[in-house]
Formats: C-alpha cells, sequence, structure tokens
C-alpha cells in the first residue's frame, strides 16, 4: 500500500528479483537469508519472512515493503542511531572475537539453542564481557527456549557470567510466562515475539510483561505502524532487524531515526551477519553507530545478479509473492 493507502498491484513494480545471500554463521536454523527486492514508484523494498511464517503472517512483511516503494516514512528525528553487535552460537573464542572487533559498545548474545549445553552460553557470555570490558553493556536473547523455571535459573547464572545483563530477550514463549519471570528475577526483561507476533502488540505492556519492546519494522506492516505500535507501548524501545540486506535494513533505521526517545542500541549491526549484500555501499556500523537513511540504497546490478539462487528457489519466492499480495487489504 502506497502513502495514501492505496494497493500496489504486483504490475505497479518496475523489477522484482529473488536474492539468496550466506550467513556466516547458522542463524534461525538458515544458512543462506533469502529474499524478494522490489522496485516501486519511488524506490526499493524488500520482501524476505523467513519460512516459518505462513501466508497471512508475511502479510505485514509485504507491506513494509511496499511501503518503502511508495516512498512512506516518517521524517527522522536523530542523524544516526547507536548499534550492538550480535554474536551468534559460537564458541568462546569467536565470540571474543566478535565482540572486541566490532566497534560497538553493546552485543547481544544468542543462547539457549536447542540441544547445546547451557554451560556453553555461560562460557559465551563471560567471553563477550571480557572483550566489551566493564564499561559495555551485555543482552542475551534466548528466543523465547525456555520455561519459567528454566528462564529463572539460566538468567541468573548469565547476569553473573556477564557482571550484570543489561536486559534478557524473550525468555518465554508466552506473555504470562514473560511477566511470571519478570517477577522473580532482577534482570531487565524485553519482548520480542511478543510483540511482533502477537495480534494484539500492545499486550506486554497492560501484562506487566516486559521492561522493553523490541520492534521489528518488517513483520509490523512498516515504519509507520511500527512506530505507533512502539509509541503505544509505553516501554522504552529497541529497534531489531530480521536480518535482511542493506535494502530491507534501511527501513528498520528509519523506525530507529524517527523515534521520539532512544535510550538504548539497537539491533541493527546485522549486515555482518551476511557473506556480501545486494549494495556496494553496505549498512555496516561504523564506531558502533549507524546511518539514518531517508530512502533505501539503490541495490548494484552486479551484486544482484551474483546473489541470484538458482530457479527453482526464485520460483518458490515469486510464487510466495503473489500468494501473499492476494492477501492484502484491497485498501
Amino acid at each position: 500500500m502506497d502513502a495514501t493507502g492505496a494497493r500496489i498491484e504486483l504490475t505497479d513494480l518496475d523489477a522484482v528479483r529473488v536474492y539468496g545471500l550466506p550467513m556466516r554463521n547458522r542463524f534461525r536454523g538458515i544458512t543462506v537469508r533469502q529474499g524478494v527486492l522490489l522496485r516501486g514508484p519511488a524506490g526499493w523494498g524488500e520482501f524476505c519472512p523467513f519460512d516459518d511464517y505462513g501466508d497471512a503472517e508475511s502479510v505485514p512483511w509485504l507491506a513494509t515493503a511496499l511501503e518503502a516503494c511508495a516512498g512512506d516514512w516518517p521524517e527522522p528525528v536523530r542523524d544516526s542511531v547507536p548499534v550492538n553487535c550480535t554474536v551468534p552460537v559460537v564458541t568462546p573464542e569467536k565470540a571474543h572475537e566478535i565482540a572486541a572487533g566490532s566497534g560497538c559498545a553493546t552485543a547481544k548474545v544468542k543462547v539457549a539453542e536447542s540441544g547445546r549445553p547451557p554451560g556453553e552460553d555461560v562460557e559465551r557470555v563471560a567471553a563477550v564481557r571480557d572483550a566489551l570490558g566493564p564499561g559495555g553493556a551485555v543482552r542475551v536473547d534466548a528466543n523465547a527456549a525456555w520455561d519459567v523455571d528454566t528462564a529463572v535459573a539460566r538468567i541468573r547464572e548469565l547476569d553473573r557470567a556477564a557482571g550484570g545483563l543489561e536486559y534478557v530477550e524473550q525468555p518465554c514463549p508466552s506473555v504470562d510466562e514473560l511477566a511470571a519471570v519478570r517477577r522473580r528475577v532482577e534482570v531487565r526483561i524485553a519482548a520480542d515475539e511478543s510483540i511482533r507476533r502477537a495480534e494484539d502488540p500492545m499486550r506486554v505492556a497492560v501484562a506487566g510483561a516486559a521492561d522493553v519492546a523490541v520492534i521489528k519494522v518488517s513483520p509490523l506492516g512498516g515504519v509507520r505502524r511500527a512506530l505507533r505500535v512502539a509509541e503505544a507501548s509505553g516501554l522504552p524501545c529497541v529497534v531489531s532487524s530480521a536480518v535482511e540486506s542493506s535494502v530491507g535494513l534501511a527501513a528498520q533505521l528509519a523506525l530507529a531515526g524517527a523515534l521520539p526517545e532512544l535510550p538504548f542500541a539497537c539491533g541493527l549491526g546485522t549486515i555482518t551477519l551476511l557473506e556480501g549484500d545486494v549494495v556496494a555501499d553496505s549498512l555496516v556500523p561504523s564506531g558502533g553507530r549507524l546511518p539514518v537513511p531517508r530512502r533505501p540504497p539503490e541495490p548494484t546490478p552486479a551484486l544482484v545478479a551474483a546473489a541470484t539462487p538458482p530457479a527453482d528457489v526464485q520460483r518458490r519466492w515469486l510464487d510466495r509473492l503473489r500468494r501473499v499480495h492476494a492477501l492484502l487489504p484491497a485498501g
């Protein structure tokens, strides 16, 4: 949908390009990040819902891409935003290397991967603390992997290993479980999935389930809608990416640039998780910060060509795009 709320048809798009970019490390169970780049009346957007999103759940992701194609972003109130580095499930040595070389003062450490012993998480977090020093901020993300009792025990262990955690992101699946954990630990609780995959994103704040709201533009249907959700939540917000290319990442930065207040570093330094990009001037942090773009960057034809996946993958994504587009509201 464009700035007036009118529906953008696929025939209105000037270009549709499927991409596949290898991940440096396995992330959310994937080794290649895939999606579709769309060029519309005002520029480029990116449609890249993860495979576990059904067609109906993917509608907001397409709305986000079409909003970018229509040029409908709010005016920013800042020129750049602080970002964290992201530390995947890697060895302590690699975690130390990532954090120390990032230039960021904040690190988000992935924990609670299925089949991995909890001791590995403790060692990884301790290594990141060592890399950042006592003045850095360490946060962890469990991606809703724990039950309440496990979350309480693990959070206390990881808080000790970190010498103090900034917050724990989505330790449990449900809002009620988050609220229960929050009552039992001293560490801040941040909600991610409980906002972006909820029918009512505001319920987290009403239930007293979180201290911080993690806001992702793509699953919420665009920069303007995500801004409304962030402001209505009544919670301090962290803008985080869905590991898009620089085209899609620009929308997340547009939100971070438009928020009235930004008390925490944002989870937007994620281009470094990919082996390459579709844009020559990638949105890679410098000095722990990223600029706020006014428009998505222009893809580089040679890089798009190099990232083009096999024909069967292209067909699957184009079919998905058509199915999801058919579910868009009429406008």
